[in-house]
């Protein structure tokens, strides 16, 4: 009986051993799915974080490039602006209203397409000479205290394309 009971024991043994292997098996399969798991979601998260991080780039790069694309093609204008200035200072004295009104009407028209695009006249005479807005090509005795170190008169205008100076203007400043 004795043998019997130890075969007894050993069968049990065996079964609990097998029992406890099985029991093994899937907690470690499901743990091992669980890593799996987790570190295919953290590689998705990973991979998501890095596309919104180039879309955003991408996007921002784009938005630069039609700037500077549409800041180069307003500089261009600029001569043009310069050149209707020019017309309607001479025009002021001419004989002929019809040309004065026609010059004015273009260098309006002109003015407002480019103010649409963010273009804005930076304002300098009768101001404090701002070596940071403005650009001194002369100065002279100031025709009054008042005028000293103030911006007397403006040579070539200058320009602001959305907060940035595009151009500087060209003033005589007073002593």
């Amino acid at each position: 009986m004795k043998k019997k009971n130890t075969k007894e024991q050993q069968s049990e043994a065996n079964e609990a051993a097998r029992n406890a292997r099985s029991a093994d098996k899937p907690k470690s399969e499901t743990e091992e799915l669980n890593d799996k798991l987790s570190k295919e979601h953290d590689a998705y998260v990973k991979l998501l974080a890095e596309f919104d991080t180039f879309r955003r780039r991408t996007a921002e790069e784009k938005l630069t490039l039609v700037k500077t694309a549409s800041e180069e093609t307003i500089k261009e204008l600029l001569p043009v602006l310069d050149a209707c200035e020019q017309a309607l200072k001479m025009l002021e004295n001419s004989s002929d209203p019809a040309a004065l009104e026609g010059t004015r009407l273009i260098y309006g028209k002109l003015m407002n397409a480019l103010g649409a695009r963010g273009l804005s006249i930076i304002e300098a005479k009768g101001k404090d000479f701002n070596s940071d807005e403005h650009e001194a090509i002369a100065q002279i005795p100031a025709p009054s205290e008042d005028l000293k170190g103030k911006v007397i008169e403006v040579t070539r205008t200058g320009y602001i394309l959305g907060g940035k100076i595009v151009r500087y203007p060209q003033v005589v400043v007073g002593l």
